[in-house]
């Protein structure tokens, strides 16, 4: 049955969702279907409901919710009390499945307030409807189809899966069927050396698992500052993951898999070999064992199955969609628009919901327009002395225009957004480094704070730094780098110090709150301004705090 919509979004992850809610409110109230294949969307279902887990929640939540998972509930101590490691799974698997599904209950219930049709399918372009109609097929192979003035599409992205890895869904997973994962695994192997990786890596040691990682790369933090991490946060996590006991396999991948078949009880077993192939040196381990294994080598767009060429848009090589400044892209009836994972980097679910705040604001920015004459018209016969001109609709610097967040502008401003590693400790930056400084030609330096030099770290939490990166010419504060709790809160009052341009005396002469983490800030300007007073400082607070570690580790 052919149904008319003003707009049709596919794929109900936060971009789309939060999408689809824009464009049914006020002030562009129009009809809108939002359609998603659960399946799709990361194996995220509750199995004994048939209930979607995924709507609303990014790529990562399963993950986060396992993170908090290994936070909350203690395995060595369950396991101490006698339960077996099948009760404690299911224990940690029903309070992730909570987590989820308050989440996706909460999303469901916005939708239904905002007026929004939601509907579940696979969604794909009509051979002979042009760019404004699509087929979605239905669980029951049912097909129904629709029109719509405009198409937002967000669906997201998958796993990239190398070949000659035999993903099985119950041995061997990717960053996306590890949810599906059904047991508490004793040994984990991960190949991979960035963000998803290390999250896993942490999420399966906190939970008890013994886990090797797997990089190609002779130098761990490498694969870390080539997103942008700075030097020494890099380090630091990578130090992190070796204090924890996580083994790393520098400089390697796996040659070949031997998977057991019929028996999940006995171990898998990785045949390894050099990077780009050939032997590992002497004494580098050539195999290892291992419950499960989990290839986490990032992200591609997920665009395989809408049929975009029958909408006249041709995807580019890792299957993205390339749009123009207004996040169109390229349809044959001009009328589709795309944001968040399918454009590709940087895959974050910020940047994707400000790309799908922005692809609704261009595609019916005419409807602001005529509020804004309408607004004007009003202001005009109430306040004939009012000269204040503008935009009235502002979402953050979003206005009527997509042109701060098409990829192209993403990838050549550093200042465009946080990046937040959710992580155990957590680390994040916005801004520059110092050595982007130094390649843009500014003279800068740093000033350090270790999370043990203020007292809420020193007590709870000392492992960690923060940094502050200055201009020597003015003080300006140019970015900030912070690796340990909470550091993807603290980058926030970091990001609104660089945006507002603050200087090192602007920090100097705050007053921050007392056994906060925010302390760190000002003892970081402190630092900045005396460098051998605050090297001291921090030498004797680093004794002190590995003099405790081991003490701990004795423990």
């Amino acid at each position: 049955s052919d149904q008319s919509y003003d707009l049709a979004v596919i794929g109900a992850g936060p971009v789309g969702v939060s999408a689809a809610l824009m464009a049914a409110r006020a002030p562009y109230n129009k009809s809108v279907i939002l359609i998603d294949a659960p399946r799709a969307s990361g194996a995220l279902m509750n199995e004994k409901t048939g209930e979607d887990l995924s709507i609303g929640g990014p790529t990562g939540l399963y993950s986060k919710a396992l993170r908090d998972a290994g936070k909350r509930i203690s395995v060595g101590s369950l396991k101490g009390m006698g339960l077996r490691d099948d009760s404690i799974w299911n224990e940690i698997v029903t309070s992730c499945v909570d987590l989820a599904s308050f989440n996706a209950r909460d999303t469901v219930r916005q939708l239904e307030y905002a007026g929004v049709t939601y509907v579940q399918g696979e969604a794909a372009f009509a051979d002979s409807g042009g760019s404004s109609s699509l087929f979605i097929t239905s669980s029951d192979m049912s097909i129904a189809t629709l029109k719509a003035d405009r198409i937002l599409v967000a669906t997201g992205s998958t796993p990239f899966r190398p070949g000659g890895i035999p993903f099985d869904g119950k041995r061997v997973f990717d960053s996306d069927s590890i949810n599906t994962l059904d047991r508490l695994p004793k040994s984990v192997a991960i190949t991979g050396s960035g963000i998803i990786a290390i999250e896993f890596a942490k999420i399966f040691k906190n939970l008890g698992s013994d886990v090797t990682l797997i990089i190609r790369d002779n130098i761990p933090r490498n694969a870390l500052m080539k997103i942008g991490l700075d030097k020494d946060i890099a380090a630091l996590l990578v130090a992190d993951l070796t204090r924890s006991g996580i083994k790393i396999e520098r400089g390697a991948q796996v040659k070949k898999f031997h998977v057991p078949r019929g028996n999940d009880k006995a171990p898998i077993s990785l045949d390894l070999e050099a990077k780009g192939g050939g032997d590992r040196p002497t004494g580098a381990a050539t195999s290892l064992k291992c419950d499960i294994y989990i290839a986490a080598v990032g992200r591609k767009p997920n665009t395989a199955n809408l049929n975009l060429p029958a909408a006249g848009i041709r995807p580019d090589t890792y299957g993205g969609i390339e749009v123009d400044s207004e996040l169109s892209a390229g349809a044959s009836g001009g009328n589709v628009y795309a944001a968040g994972d399918v454009l590709g980097r940087p895959f974050l679910a910020s940047t994707g919901m400000a790309q799908g705040v922005a692809a609704i604001q261009s595609m019916f920015q005419e409807d602001l327009k005529d509020r804004q004459s309408d607004d004007d018209e009003y202001d005009d016969d109430n306040n004939e002395d009012d000269d204040a001109d503008g935009p009235s609709c502002k979402v953050g610097e979003l206005c009527n225009s997509g042109a701060h967040f098409d990829p192209k502008s993403l990838a050549s401003n550093p200042f465009a957004f946080p990046v937040g590693v959710w992580s155990s400790p957590e680390a994040a930056y916005y801004g520059l480094s110092t050595q982007q400084c130094k390649e843009m030609g500014i003279n800068a330096g740093e000033g350090v704070a270790l999370y043990a030099e203020c007292l809420r770290g020193l007590v709870f939490s000392p492992n960690g730094l923060l940094k502050i990166v200055f201009d020597k010419e003015n003080g300006q504060i140019m970015g900030v780098h912070i690796c340990g709790d909470d550091a993807c809160e603290l980058i926030h009052y970091g990001m609104e110090l660089v945006k507002a341009e603050r200087t090192i005396d602007d920090v100097l002469g705050n007053l921050y709150s007392a056994v906060t983490f925010h302390e760190m800030y000002r003892i970081a300007a402190m630092a900045a301004v005396d460098q051998a007073g605050a090297r001291k400082r921090r030498a004797a607070a680093g004794k002190a705090l590995t003099a405790r570690n081991r003490g701990l580790a004795k423990g």
